[in-house]
């Protein structure tokens, strides 16, 4: 009867883990969301309301470490639930990271919102904060449901978010070379679209731990990344 209630009790610490880490998720999937609109806007009151909501995420983040932290200290996990441990850890890191991403987007909104109207960008910009958006949704839906064909889709996915930030980085740099004034604006515009493109990243992580999580095996073969911008010297 105690070994029982024991078990009992470790259970709903590690639910009241992975709620947290769902909580985290849904949090951040707002976080790109909303810096995405506020960029495409110039809505620096959008923008403002990422910067404060990064703390709750930061947070989160702390506490997740430090109950998984107590639980491995105090219950003694099995080697199942130490997989399912340590891709919790993961997952509460990467999100973290998107968070932090989606901050810096929504702090260079506010240089950009004094500038004149951008050409062109914005809205690329937000169809691949889409992409990174759906793509964080269904890999915390494969982490839920177990379902390592959805987080092998989300990792393949991964390619079309480096593809369209490639296309943003030649359009962005055929306006800088036709006018020099429009150097600093694409610049920041620029570091937008790596910090989404480093946003998917992390969502393809995120699933490649929960086939991890499945299969006890993290995918051998080479992610199927599309950046060629770090090739250009």
């Amino acid at each position: 009867m105690q070994k029982q209630h024991i078990t009992t009790a470790y259970d709903r610490e590690l639910e009241a883990i992975q709620a947290q880490i769902m909580r985290m998720g849904g949090l951040v999937e707002e976080a790109i969301r909303t810096s995405a609109k506020a960029l495409e806007e110039h809505d620096t009151v959008l923008a403002d309301k990422i910067v404060a909501q990064d703390y709750t995420i930061d947070e989160l983040d702390e506490l997740i470490n430090q109950e998984v932290a107590r639980l491995i200290a105090l219950r003694a996990p099995t080697a199942i639930d130490l997989r399912l441990i340590l891709t919790v850890m993961k997952i509460a890191g990467s999100l973290e990271r998107i968070g932090d991403y989606a901050k810096n987007m929504a702090k260079r909104t506010h240089v950009l919102a004094g500038m004149p109207p951008m050409p062109a960008g914005t809205s690329s910009l937000r169809r691949m904060a889409r992409e990174v958006e759906r793509m964080l949704n269904d890999a915390l839906d494969a982490y839920i449901q177990r379902d390592e064909d959805l987080a092998r889709d989300v990792i393949d996915r991964d390619r079309e978010v480096d593809q369209i930030y490639n296309a943003l980085f030649r359009e962005f740099l055929t306006f800088m070379m036709e006018d020099p004034r429009n150097i600093t604006p694409f610049m920041h515009m620029h570091f937008i679209a790596k910090n989404v493109e480093r946003m998917g990243d992390h969502a393809t992580s995120i699933a490649e731990w929960v086939i991890y999580l499945v299969t006890g095996d993290r995918p051998d073969e080479a992610r199927p990344k599309a950046d060629v911008t770090s090739e250009i010297n």
